[in-house]
């Protein structure tokens, strides 16, 4: 051992439905990796999602439960990486409103997620406060562990550079309290939902990693797929069919090819290519079903793991507010 000190990563979820084949290949399969390299802080931000889900804060805490559960589930590890609720750690709230005092207004009007949100999700009004203000506590959340680095898509790296700003601003007025978060891009698959747009709990069209056999089969063998493959012979584009990005996330790369070539010839039909992803969808996901199932019934077990991730965070969320009022003056 050379005593060398890891590098701190953060990243979290909102509680606000089911955890979906997207989050598996877009964050968890990373963030399994990575809690073997990094000292890494998960944290499941129940007031971001408290900023759309405000009308219904009940579902919040009961996603919460099974955000933890699929999380352990899947393969992160308490023993390595701290997994706790952001609203557990009341330093996150007042960093926040710290950092809100000295950001300048268009630098939130101007993310573009604010506005796809609203478009997105019209049946709830995010014009609100909270939501304009979501990159602020996002910062918060980052900085306040003084992560070195944040795991992202390209499409969310817009919202770190963002965390960027805010950190150098800071530390101009104050002092170098904390370091600038750097952007670790991962490889984020485009993964269709069931209608062939990316999928989505906005749109109704995951596929769930709690989903049973029967589900994930119904649920595909209904799905999408290319628009010229209108009778068995006709032949069709692998890359412009929904079915296969599920294929390119899970399947092998030499099965990958064999199917593409089927499909390109119509030497198999959509149906048959579908049962390939079915089968190994359910292999990739039958321990995780198996493991779940304890947990479902021993939930305080997973409290416990929180309530033990809570106060780890919150040792460190602790210190580091003494830093920042220090720096200060308050």
């Amino acid at each position: 051992m050379n005593g060398k000190k890891k590098k701190v990563v953060l990243s979290g979820m909102r509680p606000t439905g089911p955890l979906h084949l997207g989050h598996l290949t877009g964050a968890l399969r990373n963030w399994i990796k990575l809690q073997d390299e990094y000292d890494c802080f998960y944290s499941i931000v129940t007031w971001h999602a408290f900023s759309s889900e405000y009308q219904n804060p009940e579902a919040i805490r009961e996603y919460t439960f099974e955000y933890a559960a699929d999380w352990l589930s899947i393969g992160l590890d308490p023993d390595k990486s701290v997994l706790f609720i952001q609203s557990e750690v009341k330093e996150h709230a007042e960093l926040h409103l710290l950092l809100s005092m000295i950001i300048p207004l268009p630098w939130l009007q101007r993310v573009p997620t604010f506005k796809e949100m609203q478009r997105e999700v019209p049946d709830k009004d995010l014009n609100t406060y909270g939501f304009l203000g979501y990159p602020v506590l996002q910062t918060a959340d980052i900085i306040i562990y003084k992560a070195d680095v944040v795991p992202v898509g390209e499409d969310q790296a817009f919202h770190l550079e963002l965390a960027r700003e805010i950190t150098r601003r800071f530390n101009r007025l104050y002092g170098n309290v904390f370091p600038e978060p750097q952007i670790l891009l991962t490889e984020v698959p485009k993964l269709a939902g069931t209608d062939g747009r990316k999928m989505s709990n906005s749109f109704g069209n995951a596929i769930y990693i709690k989903d049973p056999p029967e589900v994930i089969r119904k649920k595909i063998s209904t799905m999408t797929t290319d628009t010229r493959r209108k009778r068995r012979t006709d032949p069709g584009v692998p890359e412009d069919c929904p079915v296969f990005s599920l294929h390119k996330a899970f399947v092998s790369k030499e099965k990958r090819k064999e199917l593409a070539q089927g499909c390109l010839s119509a030497g198999i039909g959509c149906l048959e290519c579908k049962d390939v992803v079915i089968e190994r969808l359910i292999d990739i996901l039958s321990p995780f079903w198996e493991k779940r199932k304890l947990l479902e019934k021993n939930p305080q077990l997973v409290w416990k793991i929180l309530e033990e991730g809570n106060k780890k965070a919150r040792d460190v969320a602790q210190k580091t507010m003494k830093d920042v009022r220090s720096a200060i003056g308050l």
